[in-house]
Order: structure tokens, then sequence, then C-alpha cells
């Protein structure tokens, strides 16, 4: 994993040379993938040019990512603000009709892109995405939501590779223990929503299994998603 996460430092700080910038914002959430990116840019362009942003919505945001997300920007020694979204959300309920099941839970990833690019705008930073290569490859984001970034840091790697080199970095093992969660409704996690595994679905992807119909199934329901075109 060594030559993998060289690579990718190498990637950031070319990168951000490249397009005349030196800072960087990171959405923090608690989990794997958030976590693993705020480590490699942070390595990249130094603690001190990152900022990270930790969004909870009071209520369901379980007080442990939260907690895991501070101890992490602590410990590389990264700026962070924590920023509740309820008080953004309640405004969406003053809307003259009723918010669908789907709208409610979107709303909740594209209020956070609005926050992440409003502290970009206003410090010369660029939005870092969180995403990793099998959420891109499922469709699995928010479009103007946690697909709204500037550079995707980890779309390069599956999932099975984002555990496997945050294990290698000596991350707190509280990040793989945990069950992936975007925790847009109460006991949400990224797997119970696909009825499948991350681990069957990176083999999956990755052709060491063969595409089952349900696979199929959520490629095809999120095909109308674009990809993030800057991906290291």
């Amino acid at each position: 994993m060594d030559a993998e996460y060289k690579r990718l430092v190498a990637g950031i700080t070319a990168y951000f040379k490249k397009a005349g910038f030196n800072k960087a914002v990171v959405g923090v959430s608690g989990g794997v993938d958030s976590a693993l990116c705020l480590r490699l840019v942070s390595d990249a362009l130094g603690s001190s040019n990152v900022t990270g942003l930790l969004m909870p919505e009071k209520g369901l945001s379980k007080k442990v990512n939260v907690d895991d997300g501070i101890a992490l920007c602590e410990s590389l020694n990264v700026g962070y603000y924590l920023v509740p979204i309820n008080e953004f959300l309640i405004a969406y309920s003053g809307l003259p009709w009723k918010g669908s099941a789907n709208a409610e839970m979107n709303v909740r990833s594209r209020i956070r892109a609005v926050i992440l690019y409003h502290y970009a705008n206003s410090h010369s930073a660029l939005v870092i995405g969180t995403s990793n290569k099998t959420e891109i490859a499922l469709g699995y984001f928010t479009k103007y939501g946690d697909g709204a970034i500037d550079v995707e840091v980890i779309g390069s790697l599956y999932k099975s590779e984002v555990y496997a080199l945050v294990e290698y970095l000596g991350l707190d093992s509280s990040f793989i223990t945990k069950a992936p969660s975007a925790e847009l409704f109460a006991g949400h996690t990224d797997e119970g929503e696909f009825g499948m595994t991350y681990k069957d679905i990176d083999a999956m992807l990755m052709g060491k299994k063969k595409k089952s119909a349900k696979l199929k199934k959520i490629i095809s329901a999120n095909n109308h998603k674009t990809e993030p075109l800057t991906v290291i």
C-alpha cells in the first residue's frame, strides 16, 4: 500500500500546484472515506492548509461519528469547524409542497455542499470529494451534494482498498469497524440500503465474481447521475 499512498499524495500535490491553490476543505463525517481523504490531503498540503467541516444533524447524526471526526482533526493538527445543519433544514419546511423521502434525504447532502463551497470561496480553497471508486461506479452519491466537488482524491480506490489503506496508515480502528453510513435517515447504512455488502460489490466490480441482478439494478437505478470528472 505504500506505493498507492505515495501516488495519491503526489497526485494531490500536483493537482493543487497546477490549479494554483494551496488550501483545501474537507467535509468530515466520522466515516472511513472522509478520514482517509483528510489524512491524504494533510500529508500532501500540510495540515495548516487544510480545514475540516463537521456538519452533523442534531438528533440524527451519531455522537460517536462527531467525536471521531474531531479526534481525527486534532490528531492531524487540522483546524476544524462544527456546523450543525438543523437550522438550514428548517428553511425547507416552509416550501409550499411536501418533500418526498428522496428529496428530504438528498437536501441534507446538498446543504453540506453549499456550506463547503461557502467556506472554499471565502478562503480560496478547493473542496475535496470523499467518494470512492465503488460509490462512483454505483452512482451512489447525491448530485450537487457529495458529488459537488473540485477533486475526488480517493476516486481510484474501491471501498475495500480504502479500508486497506486506512489500516496501513494506522488511523483509528473505529473508522474500519463502524458500519458505513451517510446518515441520511435514522438507522441508515450503505449496505442496508444496497441489500449487499461492500465486499461482495467490490468483488463483482473487480470482475472476481459475476455481477448479480441486484447489483445491475442498483447501477441502473442510478445511471442518471453524473460522475465527478476530476479523479486522482
